[in-house]
């Protein structure tokens, strides 16, 4: 979609993995990355940790239940997705807001550790969302545009 702002954050999932479900259904999973860049100090001649950045993150139906299966406090993921603002009416009354990174792909970094893999059965019907509307991307499951074959067969079918 126009106007989104796409990011890749690598860093530590600062809790477990939150998995709810909205009135209607759909799974909704929600962790927060914490994310530090690198920076060579000139005057020690060593490397050292920058500023650290908490990233909310979201994840929507299907995926947001394999997230919060696979995934768990003190792992570090590679995650990408979507700079969006969120807003809500506060309790206390007054309007909020905060910046989210509505997740599009997540796995584990095999960067000083391992993972194991399990491909999940896939459900019948709506490509893999269990009929359920795509995500706001527009995209399907393996991060094909919609509507196009885009070389990997017809919208639904499996890329392998």
């Amino acid at each position: 979609m126009a106007g989104e702002t796409p990011v890749t954050v690598i860093g530590r999932l600062t809790r477990d993995v939150e998995l709810r479900f909205t009135p209607s259904g759909a799974a909704v999973a929600n962790f927060d990355v914490a994310s530090n860049a690198r920076v060579f100090d000139k005057n020690t001649n060593e490397w050292k940790d920058g500023p650290t950045t908490f990233w909310p993150c979201s994840v929507w139906r299907e995926q947001a239940e394999h997230v919060a299966q696979s995934l768990t406090k003190g792992m570090q993921v590679i995650v990408t997705g979507n700079v969006t603002t969120r807003s809500w009416e506060a309790k206390e009354g007054g309007q909020r807001s905060r910046i989210e990174l509505e997740v599009q792909h997540i796995g584990p970094s095999l960067y000083g550790q391992e993972a194991q893999v399990t491909k999940a059965a896939r459900t019948q019907g709506g490509g893999g969302f269990g009929g359920a509307t795509p995500p706001a991307s527009g995209g399907n499951d393996w991060g094909q545009p919609s509507g196009g074959s885009g070389g990997w067969g017809q919208p639904g079918e499996a890329p392998f």
